[in-house]
């Protein structure tokens, strides 16, 4: 005995129709409000590189070192990683 499973997506609540009307229609029009994302932009990307340094971030990032040998159609491991001859990298 199994229930009937609608995969009908119900509509969305008013509230969240609101909140993307209103940022859809919404037109910035501050230099300061463009200069303040930019800045969040690079601070984002700057400590997102910056965390490629850390094992530990980079296992919660799910990004593995790259080397050519990944590159290869023939892996045969390498010295600059850590990750055995034939492993499934990715």
């Amino acid at each position: 005995m199994s229930a009937h499973i609608s995969n009908v997506r119900p509509d969305w609540d008013q509230v969240i129709v609101d909140i993307v009307d209103n940022a859809l229609a919404y037109e910035v029009t501050s230099d300061l409000a463009y200069e303040t994302a930019r800045n969040i932009l690079v601070d984002t990307l700057g400590c997102g590189l910056e965390a490629l340094d850390y094992p530990a971030a980079t296992k919660l990032m799910a990004i593995r070192p790259t080397t050519w040998a990944a590159f290869s159609p023939r892996p045969t491991g390498s010295a600059a990683t850590r990750w055995p001859r034939g492993a499934n990298r990715w």
